[in-house]
């Protein structure tokens, strides 16, 4: 996995403490993680530096949804407010946001009461950003492109008609949209002590069926190859009995769902390649059996 290496230069920190007005002169650790975004750790907070080209509207929309989830949910890790209300403020052609510091470590997903736990909060958390109506995303979530049966413009090499067709049809049957995390996988939450402790990252958040990021949480979090279909029928079976907002999901439509989810993680390779991100071995190995899944979960 390639992290970035995007600096907190003194510029950014002055900037932060100009905005929040809180010391932010001690040392900074740089936590672990971050394909986009780089968390530098100063005492009991955490300095987050976005990517220059992620809008503060953008950001100021997902933060909406994780401080209405805060509000409802101790594990939900909302931004703290700037004195001006704000979020984020720009430094050096960046976002900065401000978080509160949680100690834990990323779970292990091969033990079954971790996936349970998973399943578990996030039904806690879709039934607390149900009751939230966000205004329209000002920027398109990457995984929407293709969601409601147009076709994939940007990965050609996976077009499938098919598909696109089904997609079309259970969005019609299925109208409810909610917000929902977007990225909800292992990478972004914490643990503590054996359990689930906090939900980080809401960068992807975005308006759509839940039944959609059930299932791709049911690939992160219990078949990562899409080979155990068992261990995700399980996930769904647990996210559901802990009240999930979902509604009923049979093995097609996780798979079928699972393949959009896989398409656009396509897409995001070919974007980051774009961008300069030069992929190690085992990225290449990992993209090469996401593909490979793609085509294994058809119906």
């Amino acid at each position: 996995m390639i992290y970035v290496e995007t600096s907190l230069t003194d510029g950014m920190r002055r900037a932060a403490e100009r905005a929040w007005g809180r010391d932010l002169g001690g040392p900074a650790e740089r936590l672990f993680g971050g394909e986009e975004s780089a968390a530098y750790r100063i005492g009991d907070l955490v300095v987050r530096v976005g990517p220059a080209w992620r809008t503060d509207a953008a950001s100021e929309w997902a933060h909406g949804v994780a401080l209405h989830a805060a509000a409802l949910m101790p594990e939900a890790v909302a931004p703290l407010r700037a004195r001006d209300g704000a979020t984020v403020v720009r430094a050096e052609g960046r976002p900065l946001s401000l978080w509160p510091h949680v100690a834990g470590e990323w779970p292990d997903p091969d033990e079954p009461e971790v996936r349970v736990e998973g399943a578990r909060l996030l039904a806690r958390l879709h039934r607390a950003l149900a009751s939230y109506a966000p205004p329209p995303r000002p920027v398109a979530s990457f995984a929407e492109p293709g969601l409601y049966g147009e076709g994939p413009v940007d990965v050609p090499e996976l077009a499938d008609p098919a598909l696109d067709r089904w997609l079309a049809d259970f969005h019609r049957r299925n109208p409810v949209r909610q917000p929902v995390h977007g990225d909800y996988y292992e990478g972004n939450t914490l643990a503590r002590d054996g359990r689930l402790v906090a939900v980080l990252d809401w960068d992807e958040s975005f308006v759509t069926t839940p039944e959609f990021e059930v299932a791709s949480a049911a690939l992160e979090w219990a078949d990562e190859d899409a080979g155990a279909p068992d261990r995700r029928r399980r996930f769904v079976a647990d996210y559901h009995e802990a009240g999930g907002t979902a509604g009923p999901m049979d093995d097609e439509t996780v798979a079928q769902l699972i393949r959009h989810r896989l398409r656009r993680e396509t897409a995001y390779f070919h974007v980051a390649r774009k961008r300069g991100v030069e992929h190690d071995e085992d990225d290449l190995e990992y993209h090469k059996r996401r593909m490979e899944s793609f085509f294994d979960l058809r119906p």
